[in-house]
């Protein structure tokens, strides 16, 4: 089994991680803590092998954690799951060995897609003493680059052309004015669930921009169109 230490500040958050874990085979959780510090005592005595890390932390960071973790240079990996989605955290996650990153709010086919995905590489690894170029190529290298390279031009898993297409249409309509998953959902005739994920997709390439409005009942996702981003999307369509 592939032992997880999640380090979350939110309870809230890290039983919904927790959770989300348990659904996946091959993996058991070591632990929950809720900040670095904690997080570097639990390492003192305890072997992980992958933690779920996220950045914004009270104290000490998640990416100092990540740095502490090289600098010792523990066997131990990295799939930060964060809302902290700008472009310096997201490289310095990556150059500081992050297997993965995850991007709050998140479906659980993505996060079930990273733990899959580490858990080939990691008994890969655990298996194979002496690696051959094909070897590494088939199970590691190719399918990154496969995968990277399908990313560009596939739209995700459940998504069409001609609804990414109908829902940028009612988008555009709307100018600069923001919008919600109800309106685009009563302009096209497409279900809240579906136009949820078309939004979510266009949020994720930057596209539209995406705020939490809190006011009268439950809090409400607003988007507002980045039309000079409107050209990342014309490679799906």
């Amino acid at each position: 089994m592939i032992k997880v230490l999640i380090v979350e500040d939110d309870p809230m958050v890290a039983e919904f991680n927790k959770r989300f874990l348990q659904e996946v085979k091959g993996f058991s959780l070591s632990g929950i803590v809720h900040t670095v510090k904690d997080a570097k005592d639990y390492l003192k005595t305890a072997k992980v092998d992958l933690i779920l890390l996220d950045v914004y932390m009270p104290g000490a960071n998640g990416l100092e954690l990540l740095k502490f973790i090289r600098e010792q240079n523990r066997k131990t990996d990295v799939i930060l799951i964060t809302a902290a989605a700008d472009k310096e955290k997201i490289q310095t996650a990556l150059r500081y060995g992050a297997v993965d990153y995850l991007i709050k709010p998140f479906e659980f086919d993505r996060f079930y897609q990273a733990l899959m995905r580490y858990k080939v590489t990691y008994h890969f690894f655990a298996n194979t003493e002496i690696l051959k170029q094909e070897d590494l190529d088939e199970q590691i290298l190719s399918t990154d680059q496969k995968q990277a390279q399908e990313s560009l031009y596939n739209l995700p898993k459940g998504l069409t052309r001609s609804t990414l297409q109908s829902v940028i249409n009612v988008i555009k309509s709307k100018g600069n004015s923001p919008f919600s998953t109800d309106d685009i959902s009563e302009a096209t005739l497409i279900s809240r669930v579906s136009v949820r994920k078309y939004l979510k997709f266009l949020a994720n390439l930057g596209v539209l921009e995406e705020t939490l409005t809190y006011g009268i009942g439950r809090p409400v996702n607003l988007y507002i169109l980045k039309a000079d981003k409107l050209e990342q999307v014309n490679r799906f369509l």
